[in-house]
């Protein structure tokens, strides 16, 4: 059992990624059905190889969310900056994306000088005084290159005086099947003199799907993205790809937010299911994704982020992490 503490939770897409993950169930046939039932039970349990003790988020919408599908127990709701590293449980692994806005090509990428940049020193606190075995963080690609590298270069100093070995890797969550064309890196830390395993190729195109899909039948599923000249118009074949099969979870096809694109009788394209109708939109011009889609394309299950109003769904899902990406991560770091 690895015990963590989410920072920075948001609607809890690290968590939902860490704590979805199964093992693998024998194939042997002449297991009693005591055996059978029993291994069918340990599948339904929430908390399997990852546990969280202890959450933090600021914001009250995602808050919300994150309490309606995990509970009240382990969620502390306000300023991380307030927190004592002692009122903290014992856990082994910290995970989280820290804000991300003050290096996002998107912004006005002022890095450490936003307030939202220096968070990532609260990570630095609580780590050095908690001394986590692993470290796995998450944030734009932009990182990287900001301030011509010096931004990254402090972070990857500040872990190593902290007595971190530190790894990362630009994923794209479109090779962890959902058609979302989406880049990010992720950092893993490794305390000195613990037990450890590499996580990360080396080189940037490395792909998850290649390791964990090898049969030819399993990559005839996979579809990395939705194609760029995808239109919606009436005799295009081409723009029907099923996807729902790629990264099933507990061997559910239909659960964890996936699913395909389709269009039926003028309907328009949208990410379905299969429990749900395409959305009738006779014109067939561009539409905005729903929220249920939006939901599906970062890998959680249908109305995940019911609850709050649907600007503030997009919001959420907007700063999530993909948790089939934090599925395969997690598979790697004990």
């Amino acid at each position: 059992m690895i015990r963590f503490i989410e920072l920075f939770a948001g609607i809890g897409g690290f968590r939902y990624g860490l704590e979805t993950i199964r093992p693998i169930q024998s194939s042997n046939t002449t297991r009693s059905k005591e055996c059978q039932q029993f291994e069918n039970e340990l599948v339904q349990r929430k908390h399997l190889d990852y546990t969280c003790v202890w959450a933090n988020e600021i914001d009250k919408y995602a808050c919300q969310i994150y309490r309606k599908n995990f509970g009240k127990g382990e969620l502390y709701e306000g300023d991380i900056r307030t927190v004592r590293p002692e009122d903290i449980p014992e856990a082994e692994l910290l995970i989280g994306g820290f804000p991300c806005q003050a290096f996002s090509i998107a912004g006005k990428r002022r890095g450490f000088e936003d307030t939202r940049g220096t968070l990532f020193y609260e990570i630095a606190r609580i780590a050095r005084a908690n001394r986590y075995k692993t470290l796995l963080l998450e944030n734009v690609k932009g990182l990287l290159n900001h301030e011509n590298g010096s931004t990254f270069e402090v972070i990857l100093r500040v872990l190593e005086e902290l007595g971190y070995d530190v790894e990362w890797q630009v994923l794209n969550s479109k090779n962890f099947g959902v058609p979302q064309n989406r880049e990010r890196v992720f950092i893993v830390g490794h305390l000195r003199g613990e037990s450890r395993r590499q996580v990360f190729s080396v080189g940037e195109g490395f792909n998850f799907s290649q390791e964990t899909n090898k049969n030819k039948q399993r990559k005839k599923k996979l579809a990395s993205t939705v194609r760029p000249g995808l239109s919606g118009l009436p005799g295009n074949s081409e723009t029907y790809i099923k996807v729902h099969n790629m990264l099933p979870r507990s061997g559910n096809p239909k659960q964890g937010g996936t699913g395909h694109l389709s269009k039926d009788n003028g309907s328009a394209y949208c990410l379905d299911s299969g429990r749900t109708n395409a959305i009738e939109f006779n014109d067939m011009k561009i539409r905005r994704l729903t929220p249920v889609e939006c939901e599906r394309l970062q890998g959680f299950p249908d109305g995940w982020t019911e609850g709050i109003s649907d600007i503030q769904r997009y919001k959420c899902l907007g700063n999530a992490v993909t948790t089939n990406v934090i599925t395969e991560i997690g598979k790697k770091l004990f």
